[in-house]
């Protein structure tokens, strides 16, 4: 058994917190600079240029890629042979947060009631946290800030079996398709298959956080992948929706298993400020 301060996890919450918002990954770094090479549109060409100088000079300038600093989602894992002691784990992730925002200077965007006063928290608290139990003495935290432009073209479907594959691809272009320019493509596309309601949006969250270069391991759902995202960028949307030929850089698929009268799909779409940072306690 591992033990583990509490206090340990607020610098490191807070730390990923800052770099999530500053440093966009390599991989969608990469892949959009490969949009850039083959973008047909000159006003889609000249938007993908725009987006990499933003991103470099983000990085280059410790400032936030977007204004948007989005909801702070935090994926745990959190090994079960460890013993946190000192505190309560959650106030300590939430602290981080807290902190984060603060001296990272990004922008607060919660409102604690979300109909009636929706008034801003101050502090981007509370942080939306999901904890998965795993082998080992260790803690995986990993901070993906999502903001609302983007969450909000996101969209869960049950559809029936009988509609099948066709029917699940047909859904997840139809949602981009919807969105148009509203989730500042290009978008990278989440989808979660399977489980019920909760658990397909879930995977969908979590199907965003695949490295952009990878390709899924079962064979069948890669080629899925790859039929979708070439459906998607046949739409025309392009940078920013004025058209073009790059209306994502990825879909990344996640599934699970399902009840046998279910057919659960969830799309959750990222714009190109895929924002997520990790560390190992």
């Amino acid at each position: 058994m591992r033990v583990i301060e509490v206090s340990e996890i607020i610098p490191v919450v807070k730390r990923l917190c800052i770099e999530a918002n500053y440093y966009i990954g390599e991989d969608v770094l990469q892949k959009l600079e490969e949009a850039a090479s083959i973008e047909e549109s000159p006003v889609g060409k000249e938007i993908l240029s725009q987006i990499l100088t933003n991103h470099r000079l983000a990085a280059s300038e410790k400032m936030p890629a977007c204004q948007d600093t989005g909801v702070a989602v935090v994926f745990v894992e959190l090994g079960q042979d460890v013993r946190l002691e000192g505190g309560d784990f959650y106030s300590a992730i939430n602290e981080g947060v807290r902190q984060g925002y603060a001296e990272g200077y990004l922008r607060k965007s919660l409102v604690d009631d979300p109909v009636i006063e929706r008034k801003n928290t101050g502090d981007n608290t509370p942080a939306i946290i999901h904890t998965d139990i795993t082998p080992g003495d260790k803690i995986k935290i990993t901070v993906a800030p999502k903001g609302g432009g983007s969450e909000n073209m996101s969209e869960v479907k049950m559809l029936t079996p009988a509609e099948g594959l066709e029917g699940l691809m047909n859904f997840v272009i139809d949602r981009v398709r919807r969105s148009g320019g509203n989730p500042c493509p290009p978008v990278i596309v989440g989808v979660g298959i399977g489980g019920n309601f909760e658990a397909c949006a879930l995977l969908a969250k979590k199907a965003l956080m695949r490295d952009l270069r990878d390709k899924h391991p079962d064979a069948k759902w890669a080629q899925v992948e790859e039929e979708l995202l070439k459906r998607i960028n046949k739409l025309g949307i392009g940078p920013m929706g004025l058209g073009g030929r790059i209306t994502a850089l990825g879909v990344k698929v996640l599934t699970m298993p399902c009840h046998i009268a279910s057919l659960p799909v969830a799309v959750n779409i990222q714009c190109h400020a895929a924002r997520h940072k990790s560390a190992l306690i």
